[in-house]
């Protein structure tokens, strides 16, 4: 079955967020994209507040959380326990961030999911997009979340293509996933988990687990190395 490989549950380890309920009922990551804003709201309200405070409206930082005072959050955001955000991160709302995260110097983030120990450390731009459980963006990597002919973005695997019905659509990232710095990860980028991307790639369509993306005619398995 064309993209069996991208299920949810062969993607990412959902005991690595808090938002695994988000998930709940869908069969692919992508699906949760429209859903986040409404289900940040209604997870801040529950969020214990011994350990979390909302510092202003629908932001909700944990208070073991590092945020340093040249970052910039906008609702609804989470930031979860012990994560990072430093100096001129730009979160423009509808964005969790997970525990242990880091969102660095001059990164950019709008309508994610980060899970657990996830990085965008350096000058990253991470769109409507969701990131697994220690993936990682080298400095300069971007999701690219929407076509320059502002159709919809429609998945390819091969041969196969599945119409999402999405205007922006970045990156889904499985667990461990590594990208390379200066790497362009094309609206409907699909990688799945612990698979590399050498760095100044331009990613087009989905990428199996376990590969290593030379270029887009050098997709080999790690086993090949």
């Amino acid at each position: 079955m064309a993209f069996e490989s991208y299920r949810i549950d062969k993607m990412l380890n959902l005991e690595e967020t808090i938002a695994a309920s988000l998930f709940d009922g869908k069969t692919y990551p992508w699906e949760v994209l429209p859903d986040i804003e409404g289900f940040l709201i209604e997870l801040g309200k529950t969020l214990p507040k011994d350990r979390f405070e909302e510092r202003e409206e629908h932001i909700w930082i944990a208070k073991s959380a590092k945020i340093f005072d040249s970052a910039y959050i906008a609702g609804p955001c989470i930031v979860d326990e012990e994560a990072e955000l430093r100096q001129c991160a730009f979160v423009r709302g509808k964005a969790l961030i997970g525990k242990h995260c880091v969102v660095g110097n001059s990164c950019e983030l709008k309508n994610v999911v980060l899970f657990n120990n996830c990085e965008v450390p350096h000058y990253n731009y991470v769109g409507d997009s969701v990131l697994g459980f220690h993936a990682h963006m080298g400095a300069g990597a971007i999701t690219s979340n929407i076509k320059s002919d502002r159709t919809n973005v429609v998945l390819h695997d091969g041969t196969d293509t599945l119409a999402t019905g999405y205007r922006k659509m970045g990156a889904i990232l499985g667990d461990y996933v590594e990208v390379g710095c200066n790497s362009v990860l094309n609206p409907g980028t699909v990688v799945g988990p612990h698979t590399n991307i050498y760095p100044l790639s331009m990613v087009r369509g989905c990428v199996p687990a376990e590969h290593i993306y030379k270029d887009k005619d050098h997709v080999v398995p790690k086993t090949a190395r």
